[in-house]
């Protein structure tokens, strides 16, 4: 078995798309075909990602929530909870900083509690996550596997910093988009959970390929014996990885020549 891992927002989702293409989708049957496991590997939740692969999501592992989650075959395969005090104290700093919003993360369901509408209706109906309402953060009726501060207005910009200098020492804080910042255990990233499944299913590191524009990839791209960044990605993220790719779809073209 061979396995290509990709990022989703700006790496296989191009200018803000929320679908993958049908040629992708089409070019990973392809691929499944001959042997290959394609992971969607994303800061999104399971039922997200899974609905974007239509046919294509049974034959599929999916790392979900920048690596707090991970599902092989529509089954749960590995999960890493937050500590349960840690984690609504990040919720509270959050919910007290102005223009933030909160996301928290359970397995399959995102819990929020929105001080703008205008979150609820992009989060339900554009991102289109399964999305419940609460009114008080102890109201998740599960685990929490990550946290996540939103910033319409830019989280670099403004809120990062102060997010980062606050709970590092605790959490893993990544920039995981243009308004989001992302809080998972210290030791949950794309690249460690990936590396669980290439583990459990004996796949040779020489065998592995992965796509991604963004902090939250870096350890997934590293990881693999070929690790592309999009060319949309900082030139900081460049300069790490030699191999550039502008369509997911092209390589996946090349793989199956």
């Amino acid at each position: 078995m061979k396995l290509i891992a990709s990022d989703m927002d700006g790496t296989l989702l191009q200018n803000n798309s929320q679908q993958v293409s049908d040629r992708a989708i089409q070019l990973i049957q392809e691929l499944s075909k001959k042997g290959y496991l394609f992971v969607a590997a994303s800061g999104r939740q399971y039922p997200n990602l899974r609905r974007q692969f239509k046919d294509a999501a049974d034959d599929m592992a999916f790392i979900c929530e920048n690596g707090a989650v991970l599902f092989y075959k529509d089954e749960l395969f590995f999960e890493s909870p937050m500590e349960h005090k840690l984690a609504m104290a990040i919720c509270n700093d959050i919910q007290n900083r102005s223009g933030c919003e909160v996301l928290i993360s359970g397995k399959e369901t995102s819990y929020l509690m929105p001080k703008d509408p205008a979150y609820l209706d992009h989060m339900r109906n554009k991102v289109k996550n399964n999305v419940v309402v609460i009114d008080d953060f102890e109201a998740v009726p599960e685990p929490i596997v990550k946290i996540s501060v939103f910033e319409k207005a830019g989280i670099v910009e403004h809120s990062a910093d102060y997010f980062i200098q606050t709970w590092q020492d605790k959490v893993k804080c990544t920039v995981s988009g243009y308004g989001w910042l992302d809080f998972v255990n210290p030791d949950v990233n794309k690249g460690s959970t990936l590396l669980t499944l290439m583990k459990s299913l004996n796949i040779a590191k020489e065998d592995t390929y992965a796509f991604g524009d963004n902090y939250n990839d870096i350890e997934m791209l590293q990881e693999v014996e070929c690790g592309y960044i999009m060319e949309n990605a900082v030139d900081e993220l460049k300069q790490l990885f030699p191999l550039k790719c502008k369509l997911v779809e092209d390589e996946l073209e090349k793989l199956l020549l």
